[in-house]
């Protein structure tokens, strides 16, 4: 991962690498499919008009056009690379509403691009890994609490190691800052989503620049976002801090949120912290907001987030609302690469290298081959035959753990060439040990 990039933001593996990657898109898919989740791919193409409806992004939108333009091009609809999923899904819920049945539960896993500078961790073309449900006209909040399970458990799946989903509802948020007089609450919640990257003291002087807040509007504020419980104890400090009986918005807030951290500690324990802080800077967020801190790289910020969403897609009179989350794969895979914590066992997907004793042999060879690959071992047979000397070198070069030897006689024996340990055997019974037949994608504390 140390490679210098023939084209900064572009990410491109080696055939190890690769492995690890796809190994981590189909444990993705596993546990998505598992808990009912379909597959949806949208195309990679929209309209600039439907992408600019998220905010004001137009920075990092790749705009797209063909060299040679027809006399008519400038009235056809101009065209940009999606720059996430999301987007897209609520233009595909819109159109295809007809043909959906709500709640809708859909996964996507696709690349997306953004015209962002390139540094650690931030790419121009990456992928993406959701999952949402969206609900017609209405979505109950337990779908919040089942989709931040799905997520947890997905990431456990992963292995990755020691993360924590901080979880928070804006329900809450916005609740407290109207009862102490905050009125632009969606001003507070961006200012508040930078606490971390800011500090406290930054955040408390945009409160009173930006949102019209006094020094004690501000000070309360941040006394909200340092909250931070593994349980259920965050209500009683909230409750403490507003004094009188919280507001029906406020009381929701705790509600759901109370809810939420209660199942995720039943579900997935030791995953959940209630953090007052997290706000999420996008205003189409409604109610449950999550970010996912991964222990030991907390300097790639959230690898996964999201929440609920109430009108995210509409069509008329109809509302869409939805929760979702998001997985930066590339991000997470270039970072776990990078420092070497995650690692396929070898760079190939063969098993078993066959070789060759003379060029003739090269039909009963692919015989060999076949009867193997039709029990779903992985085999590749020898273009020409050398010293079996070099056959072999040529097999661990690539990381293929198994030869395969016929003699003149039609005798086979399977060598093994990291231990170098050499058997008779079959091509219609032998098989490798379950954890050579594809390969395995293990962690530094871990053994292959």
């Amino acid at each position: 991962m140390a490679r210098k990039a023939s084209l900064s933001g572009y990410l491109e593996l080696l055939p190890a690498e690769r492995l690890t990657e796809l190994h981590m898109l189909d444990t993705l898919r596993q546990v998505f499919e598992v808990h009912g989740f379909s597959p949806l791919e949208t195309r990679a193409v929209e309209t600039v008009e439907t992408l600019l409806q998220k905010g004001e992004i137009d920075q990092e939108i790749y705009a797209i056009s063909r060299i040679h333009e027809d006399e008519g091009a400038g009235r056809e609809a101009k065209l940009a690379l999606r720059f996430d999923n999301t987007v897209p899904f609520a233009r595909y819920v819109t159109e295809n509403a007809g043909h959906l049945a709500f709640p809708f539960r859909r996964y996507q896993i696709q690349k997306v691009w953004r015209g962002e500078r390139p540094q650690a961790g931030r790419f121009r073309e990456f992928s993406q890994a959701d999952i949402d449900i969206v609900g017609d006209g209405a979505l109950p909040f337990r779908c919040d609490v089942e989709i931040a399970i799905v997520m947890a458990r997905a990431l456990e799946a992963l292995r990755i190691g020691e993360f924590s989903l901080r979880v928070n509802n804006r329900k809450l948020s916005e609740g407290f800052y109207r009862s102490i007089g905050l009125t632009d609450t969606a001003a507070v919640l961006r200012i508040v989503d930078k606490l971390e990257k800011v500090g406290p003291s930054q955040v408390a002087e945009e409160l009173r620049r930006t949102a019209g807040a006094s020094a004690e509007q501000a000070q309360r504020a941040l006394e909200l976002a340092q909250i931070r419980t593994g349980d259920g104890s965050f209500a009683e400090k909230v409750r403490a801090l507003v004094g009188d009986e919280p507001s029906a918005l406020l009381q929701e807030g705790l509600d759901e949120l109370s809810e939420l951290m209660s199942v995720l500690n039943t579900r997935v324990p030791g995953r959940a912290m209630a953090d007052l802080s997290i706000a999420r800077g996008l205003d189409y967020y409604t109610g449950t907001v999550i970010e996912t801190l991964l222990h030991g790289h907390e300097d790639l910020g959230s690898i996964c987030s999201g929440g609920r969403y109430e009108s995210l897609a509409s069509k008329g009179k109809r509302v869409f609302p939805g929760v979702g989350l998001s997985i930066g794969v590339t991000r997470l895979l270039s970072a776990l690469l990078s420092s070497g914590e995650l690692a396929a066992s070898r760079s190939v997907p063969t098993v078993v290298y066959v070789t060759l004793r003379t060029s003739e042999d090269w039909g009963a060879a692919q015989d060999v081959a076949d009867q193997l690959r039709s029990r779903g071992i992985s085999a590749e047979v020898a273009l020409s035959a050398e010293k079996f000397g070099k056959q072999i070198k040529y097999a661990d070069r690539r990381g293929i753990p198994f030869v395969w030897f016929t003699d003149d006689l039609g005798r086979h024996e399977v060598k093994d060439i990291r231990s170098g340990t050499q058997e008779e055997t079959d091509p219609s019974s032998w098989a490798p040990p379950t954890e050579d037949l594809t390969p395995q994608i293990i962690r530094k504390t871990e053994d292959p």
